[in-house]
């Protein structure tokens, strides 16, 4: 296939690429030139800017387009409509937090966000979602039967630039007393960027349509067993001392931040946000690689990073240390 990724040179982009390589397709990026732009020279590559300037696109046909990187209701709105003639296959990369509500299960059924203004231009986290779900309206409208919508939820691995996963492996990997939240037994639900990455292509070749959940894994996961497993992929000693929720809210310990994949079940309102009913993809062909692979393969790539990293999620040594010290002092 001829396959142009708006986006392609950061996380997700990335491992869509190097799989379409992989499988022999011929490769189009449309960056603005910036981030890794020494990647794939076996790629062709096109400059611009999505909110200003899409002339490297005028004129220019391709079997599929996957949109990694669409953010701005506008940025979807010009290059669909640009691409629109000359696209058989569009691919729009969205979020689950496009649902309304998520204190009932969600499924692809559910309710989304409708933005009050629908000019709306600001790329502020309150409005991910209302503009996400947005973005999907502009592209099926743009492309009507043409078009696939995925909504993952965390997307985890190598090249993560959010650190949302990586804080974990890496910080086992460090060994002694780790801080972990309760409850142990608490869902948490991700997605290797590489499965995802694998299964939106097999849907483009297939020209499937349609909007489907894609997190994992198939099976319910506890934060107990996915933090065992991290502890598993290194020989250095460690063990958890697991936290109240209570304490750490008392703490101001922020959810999803400061200890990723923890949200505190006294928050009705997102109790099921890492219980997607995933059902729809898993049917359609989506698979997961084993747990222990992504862990071993995130942290392989993460311990290459430069030694002093501004990490972007996960606390501190020195916060653990003064919150535990706490703990205990409490206990």
């Amino acid at each position: 296939m001829r396959i142009l990724v708006l986006g392609g040179t950061i996380f997700l982009g990335r491992h869509v690429v190097e799989a379409a390589l992989a499988r022999h397709h011929e490769v189009t990026l449309f960056t603005r030139g910036q981030d890794n732009p020494d990647l794939y020279p076996e790629a062709e590559k096109l400059v611009g800017d999505r909110n200003q300037d899409l002339a490297a696109l005028q004129g220019r046909s391709f079997d599929v387009v996957v949109d990694t990187s669409g953010q701005l209701p506008g940025q979807v709105q010009t290059s669909a409509g640009l691409l629109s003639a000359a696209t058989e296959h569009y691919t729009f990369v969205s979020s689950i937090s496009v649902y309304s509500d998520f204190s009932r299960p969600i499924d692809e059924s559910s309710p989304v966000i409708v933005l009050e203004d629908p000019s709306l231009t600001d790329d502020s986290p309150e409005s991910y979602g209302g503009r996400k779900a947005l973005c999907e309206q502009i592209a099926a409208e743009a492309m009507p039967g043409r078009t696939l919508v995925v909504r993952p939820g965390l997307i985890v691995g190598p090249y993560d630039p959010t650190d949302r996963f990586t804080y974990w492996p890496h910080r086992l990997a460090k060994g002694g007393e780790v801080l972990a939240p309760e409850p142990t037994d608490a869902s948490v639900q991700f997605i290797d960027a590489r499965d995802l990455a694998a299964w939106m292509l097999d849907m483009a070749e297939r020209r499937q349509t349609g909007t489907f959940n894609a997190t994992g894994p198939a099976n319910r996961l506890a934060m107990s067993a996915m933090l065992a497993a991290c502890r598993s992929d290194t020989s250095i000693d460690s063990y958890f001392t697991w936290v109240s929720e209570q304490f750490l809210t008392e703490q101001e310990v922020s959810p999803w931040s400061d200890l990723p994949l923890w949200i505190s079940s006294g928050d009705a309102s997102f109790a099921h946000f890492l219980e997607a009913d995933c059902r729809k993809a898993i049917a359609a062909g989506l698979q997961f690689r084993p747990l222990e692979e992504t862990i071993h393969d995130t942290l392989s790539w993460a311990v290459t990073r430069p030694t002093d990293y501004q990490w972007k999620a996960g606390i501190t040594p020195e916060r653990e240390r003064a919150l535990l010290d706490a703990w205990h002092k409490r206990s």
